[in-house]
Formats: C-alpha cells, sequence, structure tokens
C-alpha cells in the first residue's frame, strides 16, 4: 500500500438521456483528473445516463421518458463501459463509475471499479433501490458486498442510501475497506433534510469515521438544461439548479477538500495520507479488536442469485455420465446458467 494516494472526485451533470455524450463526458473528466496527478477518480451514482428524478414528480406520464431513459442505459460488456475502461488504462488511473446497468430485459443501479490498466475489478449492482427507484431498477445481492485489493490500499464502494443501511457498512468494515467511492445523485434538489447536501455530507463524514477510510464523495449537479430534459411529456420538475456537493473526507472526519458551488461542475482533489489509517485502527476497528462476537454476529451470504436455472441438458449430459460410470462412481453435477 502506498503512503499517500492522490484522489479526486466529480462533481458534474450529465448529458441526460445520452449515454455516448456522457461517455465522452467521461473520458474528458478522468483525462483531466490524470492531469491533476489523481490515481483514482470517483463519478456519481447512475452518472451514465444521469439520475431519473422524473420518477419522483410523475405518475404514468412518465412512461416516454422511461423508454428514453431505459434506451440509454449500458451493459457492461459494451462499448461505453469499454471506451471508459481503454481511457483508464491511458491514463493510469483508477475509475470508480456509477451507471444504469442493462441486463437482459431489466435496469439496474450498478457500480464498476476499474484498475488503471482498464481491468474491471467491480461490478456490483444496489443491493436495494430505495423508494421510486424500484419501479426503474432491480436489485443486487450479497456478492456485491466486495473490497478490493489494489496498489493504492482497498477499495469498496456503495451509492446513495446504501450509507444509511447499517448492515452495508458493517459489511465493508468486515472487509478491510481504506478508500471508498460513495456516489450520490444531485443533493438539495428533492426538498427534504435527508437529501440536502449538509445532511448527506454529515453521512458520508460518519461512515468515514465509523470505517476508518478516505471517503471519495461524488455527486451530480442538474442545469435549467437538465431540468427541461426531464420536463416533458407532462411531467414538471420543480424550479432548481445545482445539488453538487463532492468531496473527499478522512478517518477523522476532516473535510479534504475545497467546496465547489453546488452549480460549478469540477474536481475535488486531495492527498490521502495512508498513514492516517493506523491512527483510525487504533482507535476503533467494529470487526476486530472494538468488537463483541460473544454479543453480536454478523452473517453475509454472498451467494449470486440467479432468476433462472437450465437443468435439461445438464442433467442429460449428467445421466450419460453416471450411466457410463463403473459401479459405485457417481456424479450428479448440475450446471446452472445465467440469464443473458
Amino acid at each position: 500500500m502506498k503512503e499517500l494516494v492522490r484522489a479526486a472526485a466529480v462533481q458534474a451533470e450529465p448529458f441526460w438521456f445520452d449515454a455516448s455524450g456522457t461517455t465522452g463526458k467521461t473520458i474528458a473528466l478522468i483525462e483531466e483528473a490524470a492531469r491533476g496527478g489523481a490515481e483514482i477518480v470517483a463519478f456519481p451514482e447512475v452518472w451514465i445516463p444521469g439520475y431519473p428524478a422524473f420518477m419522483v414528480f410523475a405518475g404514468e406520464a412518465e412512461l416516454p421518458l422511461v423508454a428514453e431513459y431505459r434506451a440509454n442505459a449500458v451493459s457492461i460488456d459494451g462499448p461505453e463501459l469499454g471506451a471508459i475502461r481503454h481511457a483508464a488504462a491511458e491514463n493510469h488511473i483508477m475509475v470508480g463509475l456509477g451507471f444504469a446497468e442493462r441486463a437482459g430485459r431489466s435496469l439496474y443501479m450498478s457500480q464498476a471499479v476499474i484498475s488503471n490498466t482498464g481491468e474491471l475489478r467491480i461490478a456490483r449492482r444496489k443491493l436495494k433501490p430505495t423508494h421510486r427507484e424500484r419501479a426503474l431498477y432491480g436489485q443486487g445481492d450479497g456478492s456485491d458486498l466486495q473490497v478490493i485489493d489494489t496498489p493504492l490500499g482497498r477499495v469498496g464502494a456503495l451509492m446513495c442510501w446504501e450509507h444509511l443501511q447499517p448492515f452495508n457498512k458493517m459489511a465493508m468494515i468486515a472487509e478491510g475497506e481504506q478508500i471508498h467511492i460513495s456516489s450520490w445523485p444531485m443533493l438539495d434538489f428533492f426538498g427534504a433534510n435527508m437529501m440536502s447536501s449538509e445532511a448527506i455530507t454529515t453521512v458520508n463524514r460518519a461512515y468515514a469515521m465509523e470505517s476508518g477510510t478516505f471517503v471519495l464523495m461524488a455527486s451530480q449537479t442538474i442545469s435549467a438544461a437538465g431540468r427541461a430534459a426531464m420536463s416533458r411529456h407532462g411531467v414538471e420538475l420543480p424550479e432548481f439548479q445545482g445539488g453538487g456537493a463532492a468531496c473527499i473526507i478522512a478517518p477523522d472526519t476532516t473535510v479534504l477538500t475545497e467546496q465547489l458551488a453546488s452549480d460549478a461542475e469540477g474536481i475535488v482533489y486531495a492527498d490521502l495520507s495512508m498513514r492516517l489509517l493506523e491512527i483510525s485502527n487504533y482507535l476503533t476497528d467494529p470487526a476486530g479488536h472494538y468488537s463483541r462476537p460473544d454479543v453480536y454476529r454478523f452473517t453475509i451470504d454472498r451467494t449470486r442469485r440467479r432468476s433462472v436455472e437450465y437443468l435439461d441438458d445438464a442433467l442429460a449430459q449428467s445421466n450419460e455420465r453416471t450411466s457410463a460410470a463403473p459401479a459405485g462412481e457417481d456424479d450428479p453435477a448440475v450446471a446452472t446458467a445465467p440469464v443473458a
């Protein structure tokens, strides 16, 4: 693990309903972060093709927007992520990306962590979409709660209100996370304290302190053009511009970055002194010396869940192998295949 890591978090507006345009902007921001010396850069929640705020303010009027949004979701092996992986390798920078993932006929709120050689290290889905999000997106499973070893340290990622679920935090703590990618939509937009920039920054500072990690908080912004893009087909978004609150937070809750104006686009940077983790871990480790396993036990099911299992051909092959096997030998293997 390096002793000093240069990190970056993005505060910007996507090209709404435009996967190709936002991919191009992503690559430009990756290049900018690399020029700023960053070794890792975090992007907002469902950055491609933007957070679907219209879902909160419409009923059936939203359906044409839903169709347009779905048409601009991207697949994990599609050209958009391929181009971003290439940009990460070209610029020698790790990328934490939020995107709307198309898998089969469903969408998921997904995050990818891409290495500085372009390798896809994490591909995860939001464990439980929040409120109206459940009408548009499916949910992930326990296999999505993962932290990876990298030359920069142990890196993990969650998005939005996943940070309000204590078990999610405990899962990341148990994996020894050190650098955390925290992805958010535009804040303050929804008009409630629980999605205010002040409250969410507090949530991220608490996460940093509880987990003993550096938190890279990335957030979207929305402009008048973004509001107009979603105020169509009878949907009307509130008069609002801004919502950006990107920052980088140390394990002692110190905000290490300058504060951009809420309607400004940009990248914030900080140098992470990884030695601080030793102090934080000395004081508290909820999965180690500061735990009480005699009182509390925590179990994580890391099984990848499949909606469909195909048994027919596998059973036929298994029967052939069994009938051909010598007496007393058996091969009960049954293969499964994921939904495309």
